[in-house]
């Protein structure tokens, strides 16, 4: 069992940075594949980034270039550094945990979830 605690939303301004942060529950974090998805109001919940437990990295082709996932396997911690913010990265963010490998960017795939951040762009 793994719980996830998100944390690091808020407000900012078009072009601004925010970093989000995962804390994991459970002593098996290192072996899990962790993801990060969000959900924008009205939009179904979509794939934003992804890392293997070798911290082999995934990205949606709308934030490469521009967010950054991370791991840290010893704090059991997974992070979501998000640089050159757009409007349309609006939504809530979430953190999610599966102990498989394909899938990464599938919702399906990801067995544990965390409640939640909000994080809202604007110009």
């Amino acid at each position: 069992q793994v719980q996830l605690v998100e944390s690091g939303g808020g407000l900012m301004q078009y072009g601004g940075s925010l970093r989000l942060s995962c804390a994991a529950s459970g002593r098996t974090f290192s072996s899990y594949t962790m993801g990060w998805f969000r959900q924008a109001p009205g939009k179904e919940r979509e794939f934003v980034a992804g890392i293997w437990s070798n911290s082999r990295t995934f990205y949606a082709d709308s934030v490469k270039g521009r967010f950054t996932i991370s791991r840290d396997n010893a704090k059991s911690w997974v992070y979501l550094q998000m640089d050159s913010l757009k409007p349309d990265d609006t939504g809530v963010y979430y953190c999610a945990a599966t102990t498989g490998l394909s899938g990464v960017s599938d919702v399906s795939s990801y067995e544990y979830w965390g409640q939640g951040t909000q994080v809202t762009v604007f110009s």
